[in-house]
């Protein structure tokens, strides 16, 4: 939520009067306070009861924190002093300074009384917090979350803090005590332990690899694994497997030998039997020859009688039948030939033969030409879709502001509010800004609708913080002052502003886990009745211009 440090900055709809320069001390307005004397009725705000914040008088004479009257004439459409009913008019009302000097200057004893006994004014009080020994603080250590007294601090950062830095006994490198023993059982590599193979000698973490390449426990493969021993055995009794396996392997070539002297004796047994058959196959061969030779004479002889009667009774056959078919064809070419001639028919069927060849190639050529255009298509699109990217992509970054500054353009107010009121769309968000070139990414949040304490009344604007390229190299959790502005478009500058400082502790500013932190900002930064009315100089042609501002004094650039 945005701080209530509004100290010189009044809503324009108050006149300033009787104002000089204020004090820069200031105080937190809810806190409760122990004054040394009681407070008098004159200190307190006739609306809340508290103690003056900021104090303005009206006219009838009452005095009232600024929120407070702020309130007033927001709530009401005329507002009324709730001691005497007089009506609170606003040229009437102004910032009693003399008030506030007198308000400030109060006394008031510490909050970690009785331990301490300090006075201090009511406003150097945060600065006496800052220094009282007994203020309770988060300890500094990254990832604590012990709270101490500041006396205490420097004892619990160097004694009993869990995150505190010790070095190691071993590699003598700082590491956070929680996590020392871990660090020394898998990180250390000056950590002496005992071989974990079972050979008993006590090494270095970082020697663990170089002795397992020697130590004699750990089990390797056999050294003859390429000629089919699948046994693993330790180094140390290597030499001892490798007789074994010789012994073994020498006796099964002696019995392979001896079963292949076997065979081969077997095989020339065979060999001897089918030579001899061989012998007496060779023999029956020669005989048939002889045998053919005798009866191819006398076939050849009586071959050559057959042959000629059966090809002259061929030729006999087909004489008759070709002179059969003569006849015939001879007696149908008479009778077409008086009937018709075909000859410019068969012209015919040959042009148009030639012409659907034609055709049947550009059908063809077609398809090929279809197939490609509906490629190119295709590649048109995605390179349209490319470049549509780019585009966008390019916009984005022209307008990417890199100074912690963003002016934020809100077209077609009107539509989108309407869309908020239905509930399709409550909230949008500005594109991203920067506070440099590698600075914290951020975006702001509108619900033009209001959100939380102003649904329904206000636009509420937020501050987004978001995960970035270099929040590793950034200092969390963020801390710097952010201002929120409604622009106004006359010319007279008299904007609408809300400026606040990050909470540290808040998870809002905190470095990111997810694409973005929880915005944080002002649910009730304007209210719609001041907004939307027709002298309104905030809202022109539908358009609206809201402007975030980061204070970069104090932040270290990369």
């Amino acid at each position: 939520m945005a701080s209530e440090d509004r100290a010189g900055q009044v809503p324009n709809f108050y006149i300033r009067q009787n104002s000089t320069n204020a004090i820069s001390l200031d105080f937190e307005p809810d806190a409760s306070y122990q004054f040394v004397e009681i407070l008098e009725d004159r200190y307190k705000c006739t609306h809340c009861h508290l103690v003056l914040h900021n104090p303005h008088q009206t006219g009838c004479g009452h005095r009232f924190c600024q929120r407070c009257i702020t309130s007033l004439r927001e709530l009401n459409v005329i507002p009324t002093c709730p001691i005497d009913k007089e009506i609170i008019k606003s040229h009437e009302v102004f910032k009693d300074n003399c008030c506030k000097r007198e308000v400030l200057n109060l006394q008031v004893y510490c909050r970690n009384s009785p331990a301490c006994n300090a006075k201090t004014t009511l406003g150097r009080y945060q600065d006496h917090l800052q220094q009282c020994l007994f203020e309770s603080i988060q300890c500094i250590n990254e990832g604590c979350c012990e709270k101490v007294l500041q006396k205490d601090l420097k004892e619990h950062l160097r004694l009993h803090c869990n995150f505190r830095k010790e070095l190691c006994r071993y590699c003598h490198q700082p590491v956070i005590s929680i996590n020392l023993k871990t660090h020394e059982r898998t990180d250390c590599p000056e950590y002496p332990l005992i071989c974990p193979h079972g050979c008993t000698q006590t090494i270095l973490m970082k020697e663990v690899e170089e002795h397992i390449l020697v130590c004699p426990e750990v089990e390797i493969d056999c050294p003859y694994k390429q000629y089919g021993c699948p046994t693993k055995i330790k180094r140390g009794k290597i030499l001892e497997h490798e007789n074994i396996y010789l012994r073994e392997h020498m006796l099964q070539i002696l019995d392979r030998n001896s079963k292949l002297e076997n065979q081969i004796s077997e095989l020339y047994k065979n060999l001897e039997h089918k030579e001899i058959k061989i012998q007496q196959l060779a023999d029956m061969v020669k005989k048939c020859e002889k045998e053919f030779r005798q009866f191819t004479q006398l076939y050849s002889k009586n071959n050559n009688l057959l042959a000629s009667t059966q090809t002259l009774a061929i030729h006999i056959d087909k004489s008759a039948c070709l002179e059969t078919q003569v006849r015939q064809l001879v007696q149908m070419a008479n009778q077409q030939q008086s009937k018709f001639d075909l000859r410019p028919l068969l012209e015919t069927v040959e042009n148009i033969k030639h012409k659907v060849a034609f055709l049947e190639s550009y059908e063809q050529r077609l398809v090929v030409l279809e197939d490609l255009s509906n490629q190119h298509d295709i590649h048109l699109g995605l390179h349209k879709a490319q470049l549509n990217k780019n585009e966008e992509r390019f916009k984005l970054l022209e307008g990417t502001s890199y100074n912690g500054k963003l002016i934020w353009k809100i077209v077609d107010y009107k539509t989108k509010k309407k869309e908020a009121v239905e509930g399709s769309c409550l909230s949008i968000f500005s594109q991203p800004f920067y506070t440099s070139r590698c600075g914290y990414r951020l975006s702001a949040r509108a619900y033009l609708n209001g959100d939380g304490s102003g649904k329904g009344t206000h636009v509420s604007l937020y501050f987004v913080v978001m995960r970035g390229e270099f929040d590793s190299l950034l200092p969390w959790p963020f801390r710097q002052k952010v201002t929120l502005m409604l622009l106004d478009q006359s010319g007279k500058k008299n904007h609408i502003v809300e400026t606040f400082k990050a909470d540290p502790n808040s998870s809002s500013f905190k470095r990111p886990e997810g694409e973005m932190n929880v915005a944080s900002g002002c649910p009730r930064f304007v209210p719609h009745t001041l907004l939307e009315n027709a002298k309104s100089t905030y809202i022109k042609d539908d358009t609206i211009f809201l402007k975030v501002v980061v204070d970069l004094s104090d932040l270290e650039e990369l």
